[in-house]
């Protein structure tokens, strides 16, 4: 399957999850808090390369792959390299400079659930959301155990690594995850034409 197909399907895919989170949200009345970008500073986000890959085609297309690329290789820091903090002072206050390209892991924390140890559907927020909005958030939890619908992880990465099972399967730290979907599309265009109806700027 070439890159172009490939990045259709994750933004098929994520439209559809899109529409799912809507519909959860409106009935739970859950929401993230504006402007805050607390879980994004958390250092140990997971994520796979493949849902990345339309942000890594995006900056292809945009000629700006390869110098992010060199920026990742060079990153200390373990902090998602697309999080915009407002200031140094306020790190936990900030948004994502690529939100139209955000990921998977991106779109499902807050209003995903997983499955415990005894198949119940428990609801993967932050601790944000399970203070400032508590009534809202044990409403829902309820209403999740009597089946309302709530996107799960497993389901989405089950159809994710369907698009590509290596790149879907390999879970990574977030940077490590961004640099490896540009590795993937410059190496996929290394040998290639660029895409039809694009300008060669890359």
């Amino acid at each position: 399957m070439s890159i172009e197909r490939k990045v259709r399907s994750v933004e098929q895919l994520f439209f559809g999850l899109d529409q799912e989170i809507s519909k959860f949200q409106n009935e739970s009345s859950l929401r993230c808090k504006a402007g805050c970008g607390k879980c994004c500073t958390h250092p140990d986000v997971d994520a796979s390369p493949l849902e990345f890959l339309p942000w890594a085609f995006h900056l292809f297309l945009n000629g700006a792959a390869e110098k992010t690329l060199a920026e990742l290789k060079i990153k200390s820091t373990t902090i998602c390299h697309v999080y915009r903090p407002l200031s140094l002072l306020e790190n936990a206050k900030g948004s994502c400079d690529d939100y139209m390209y955000r990921g998977l892991i991106c779109r499902l924390f807050g209003f995903g659930a997983n499955r415990d140890k005894y198949g119940a559907l428990r609801l993967a927020t932050c601790k944000v959301i399970k203070e400032s909005q508590a009534t809202a958030y044990g409403n829902a939890q309820e209403a999740i155990l009597k089946e309302m619908q709530v996107p799960i992880f497993t389901d989405y990465y089950m159809r994710l690594s369907q698009i590509d099972y290596h790149l879907g399967s390999i879970i990574l730290p977030i940077n490590k995850a961004l640099k490896m979907a540009i590795e993937e599309v410059l190496q996929y265009y290394a040998y290639r034409p660029f895409p039809k109806g694009h300008k060669n700027i890359a």
